[in-house]
Order: C-alpha cells, then sequence, then structure tokens
C-alpha cells in the first residue's frame, strides 16, 4: 500500500514522469525551430528537481519506500542533483547544434532525454534487484533512441544499432548474474541479500559465478575495458548532442548501481569482486590511454580517454576494502573518493564536448583534432576552457582532475598492501602516457595555423553556462575540499544505514 513516506521517496521521480509526459504533449503545438516552450519547460523541470534532490540530500535523511524497494539517501541524492544539473547544461549546450540538424523537428530530444533521466534516477535509488534493472532498461531504451534520432544520418544509425545490440547483450549478463543470485539467496532485497551471503549459508561457488555476470554488466554500463567495444563507435557516430549526454549523467547512475550492488549487496564477497574490478582497472588504463594515442577523431579520442578515466574510478571501488575486510576508514577514502572522481569527471566532459558542440556548425561537425587549429587566434576563452578541461583529464595541477587522481591514489597507497602500492604506480605511469595525447590537442589549438578564419559565435546562454563550467574545473581544483567533504559525508551515511 502507497504511503505518504513512499511517496516522498520517489517525488522527483514523480516530477519527472508527471513533466515529460506533459512536455510531449506541449511539443506538439510547438512551431519554432529552437522548441523554446518544450525547451524551457524542460529546464524550469530539470531545475525543479534539481533543487528538490538537494534539499532532500543537504537534510541527510535516510528513508525507504514502497517495502524498502526505494532509498532516499544523502549518497542518492547527491548523485540524482548533479544528474539533473548535467543534463540542464547538456540541453544548453545541445539546442543549437540540434536544432541546426533538424532533431528538434518533434520535440524528441526533451522528452527522451527525460526518460533517460528518469531511468537514471530509478537507477540511483533502487534497493531491489528488479527495480535497478528497471531503471537500467529505461535509461538505455531512451538512450538508443537518442543516438538514432537522425534518421537520415547513417552513421548514427549505425552507431545506434551496435549499442542496441551489445546493449542488449550486456543487460542479459546482468539480469543473468542477478537471477543467479536470487537463486542462491531467495531474496531480490539488496539489504537481504547482503545478510544471506554474510552468513555462510550459501554455496560460495554459485554466488561467484552470478558475481562474474553482475561485474561484466557492470563494467559495460561504466565502459571499462575489456567491455568497452561500444564506446568509441557510440561516441563517435552518435550526434554530439547525444554523445554529451550519454557521456554525463549516466555515469553517475554507473557508479551508483556499482555502489548499490557490490558494496551495499555483495559486500561479504567484496574479495572476490575487488580482483575482479583490478582487472577491470588495469585493462581499461593499459587500452583507453594506448588506443587514445592512436586518434585523429576528437569525440572517439575523448570516448578512449573515458575509458581510461573508469580505470581510476574502478581503482577507488576496488581499494575500499583490504584483505577481505572493509574498514571504515578504508571504505570513507575509497568510496568518497570514488564519487568525487565521477562528479568532476562528468563536470570536466560536460566542457570538453561543449567546446566541440559550439565549433559545430550546419553542415560541419568539428570532430578531428585538426579542426581545432588556430582555436586561441579565433577565440582565446574557449581555447582556454578546452584546454583548462583537457590538462584537467590529464591531471595537471591545480586543476580538479589532478585533486581527483590523486585522492583515489591515497585511498590505495594508505591500505599499505604491496598490490595496491603497486598499482598506483602503474596508474600513474599511464596517466603520464595519456598526457600526451591530451597536450596534442591544446598544442594544435595553440601552435598550428587556422583552417578556417571564421569567428566563433554562440547563443549568450552557451557562453556563459561554458565559461562557468571551466572556471569550476579550476576553482574546485584550487579548493576541492567542499566538494570532497561532501561526497565523504554521503558515503559514510550510507554505509551506516
Amino acid at each position: 500500500m502507497m504511503d505518504n513516506t513512499s511517496l516522498r521517496v520517489v517525488a522527483p521521480e514523480v516530477i519527472l514522469l508527471v513533466m515529460a509526459c506533459v512536455i510531449a504533449l506541449v511539443d506538439l503545438g510547438v512551431k519554432s525551430r529552437l522548441r523554446n516552450a518544450s525547451y524551457w519547460l524542460t529546464m524550469l523541470t530539470l531545475a525543479v528537481v534539481a533543487w528538490t534532490t538537494g534539499s532532500l540530500a543537504a537534510d541527510g535523511n535516510t528513508a525507504y519506500g514502497f517495502g524498502r524497494m526505494v532509498v532516499s539517501d544523502a549518497m542518492g541524492n547527491w548523485l540524482k542533483c548533479f544528474a539533473s544539473l548535467a543534463m540542464m547544461v547538456c540541453m544548453v549546450y545541445g539546442r543549437p547544434y540540434a536544432a541546426d540538424r533538424d532533431m528538434l523537428r518533434g520535440g524528441e530530444l526533451f522528452t527522451l532525454a527525460l526518460f533517460a533521466l528518469l531511468g537514471i534516477f530509478v537507477m540511483i535509488s533502487g534497493e531491489n534487484f528488479l527495480v535497478l534493472y528497471l531503471g537500467l532498461e529505461l535509461l538505455t531504451l531512451s538512450s538508443y533512441a537518442m543516438v538514432a534520432l537522425r534518421r537520415d544520418h547513417t552513421v548514427s544509425t549505425e552507431a545506434a544499432m551496435k549499442y542496441f545490440v551489445l546493449g542488449a547483450m550486456a543487460s542479459g549478463f546482468l539480469l543473468y548474474g542477478l537471477s543467479m543470485i536470487y537463486g542462491a539467496t531467495g531474496s531480490l532485497d539488496i539489504s537481504t541479500v547482503f545478510k544471506i551471503v554474510g552468513s555462510g549459508q550459501v554455496k560460495h561457488q554459485v554466488l561467484v559465478f552470478g558475481l562474474v555476470f553482475i561485474v561484466a554488466g557492470l563494467a559495460f554500463k561504466l565502459g571499462a575495458a575489456p567491455f568497452h567495444m561500444w564506446i568509441p563507435d557510440v561516441y563517435q557516430g552518435a550526434p554530439t548532442a547525444v554523445t554529451v549526454i550519454i557521456g554525463s549523467a549516466p555515469e553517475l547512475a554507473a557508479f551508483a548501481i556499482a555502489i548499490r550492488l557490490l558494496v551495499e549487496g555483495l559486500l561479504p564477497l567484496a574479495i572476490d569482486w575487488q580482483q575482479m574490478l583490478l582487472v577491470l582497472a588495469v585493462c581499461s588504463l593499459f587500452i583507453g590511454n594506448l588506443a587514445a594515442i592512436a586518434q585523429t577523431n576528437l569525440k572517439r579520442m575523448l570516448a578512449y580517454s573515458t575509458i581510461g578515466q573508469m580505470g581510476f574510478v574502478l581503482l577507488g571501488l576496488a581499494s575500499g576494502v583490504v584483505n577481505g575486510v572493509g574498514t571504515p576508514e578504508f571504505m570513507r577514502n575509497a568510496y568518497g573518493s570514488a564519487m568525487f572522481y565521477i562528479v568532476t569527471y562528468v563536470m570536466t566532459t560536460l566542457a570538453s564536448f561543449g567546446v566541440i558542440l559550439l565549433l559545430a556548425r550546419e553542415g560541419f561537425e568539428s570532430e578531428e583534432i585538426s579542426d581545432l587549429a588556430g582555436l586561441n587566434q579565433r577565440s582565446p576563452l574557449y581555447a582556454g576552457v578546452m584546454s583548462v578541461c583537457l590538462f584537467s583529464l590529464a591531471g595537471v595541477p591545480p586543476l580538479v582532475g589532478f585533486y581527483a587522481k590523486l585522492a583515489v591514489l591515497q585511498a590505495l597507497v594508505i591500505s599499505g598492501t604491496t598490490l595496491n602500492i603497486s598499482l598506483a604506480v602503474f596508474a600513474v605511469v599511464m596517466s603520464l602516457i595519456a598526457a600526451y595525447y591530451y597536450i596534442r590537442v591544446v598544442k594544435v589549438m595553440y601552435f598550428d595555423d587556422p583552417l578556417t578564419a571564421t569567428t566563433v559565435a554562440a547563443p549568450a546562454d552557451v557562453r556563459v553556462v561554458l565559461t562557468v563550467n571551466g572556471a569550476l574545473v579550476l576553482l574546485l581544483g584550487i579548493l576541492p575540499g567542499g566538494l570532497m567533504t561532501l561526497c565523504t559525508d554521503a558515503v559514510v551515511k550510507m554505509l551506516t544505514t
């Protein structure tokens, strides 16, 4: 039976669902090329949802609804708030690009974006295997449709097909793994699974068999090697306005579902999934960073960069348990640093794709690295923002990417094990290799001759948001304490409830 507590727990999801339907109906009567009414209704919805989830997160209370199937806690609400803000930024950056390519003709982009965000929210809130899977499918189905929005564009259609086939396979992996855990424990409830697994009454081999499939499914959603095959093709083939959506907010949901399943539900099996995550992290750092060197397409290079960045997130997730024991200090440092990393990575990715969208114009995509040649001579501001983002992704101080990498490395080193310290050294070496392909783009922007003399024009809202976005990458690198404390406190509250 539905009670007031359950309604409060799912209030942000209800707002999103209702407004997505309202915007779909309102858009039927909108005639403007930029779909102004639909756009501003979408932005208003996202602002209200961000404020609502931010207020709930600031309160710090944990509440369960619908028979403990969904949870509202500090970590989940902050991730929802950041995801809503990320989607707002995506809409600001992507609307001019989408309008130039006739992608706003039916207003589907706004509705699908809201449904994708609803899927993200359900994934973040899920305390039940079925709820998590429901959110995952809502997000992925919306994403497939967005990638294929340019129906007359062969490359986008091909990317959507690849994404659909590989995504369906990964969803099957995850579902099969969850069904194995359900068969072994007899429960779909994450907290109940934790108790049953911890009691030692279930055969270890059955649990590990299911765990392998769960980790494989999670690795696909995070974009970790060797389950990364879809990322370069989808990033390159999707319309850039959709690429920025796929590469930002869903990463927060993937982090949340990993925490819910592995830490909240299967922590007694940590000694098993920790080894799997470390192998995935090493593969991601190695394959992502080495493959990125060979790329000439900027979107494809950033796709491989994403794979490498996810290696750091996995290192953070894997370092919370030492010798099968998760002490509060290790877990706080590890999961807090991983959450900080994923949040700041999303923020940096938004700004870097924002510049790519800004440089694109009707009939010209600006996807090749050579298209950025001489950008500093055409627009010092946008060249500066792109440089800040690239240096941050490379981990150059005093930008936020440096502090994020340092926090993960500290979580590894503080554990004191020889393996973790060796992995920290390996991660540093991979970061040095990664610096090459980031700095190469900066060199092209500042030292190569421009291919065109046209100035970079952008709507006022895009200029303002992009400038603020770039400034935050610098400011949070200089003053990271507030966001790090927020992430750490949210993780502590999640672990203690």
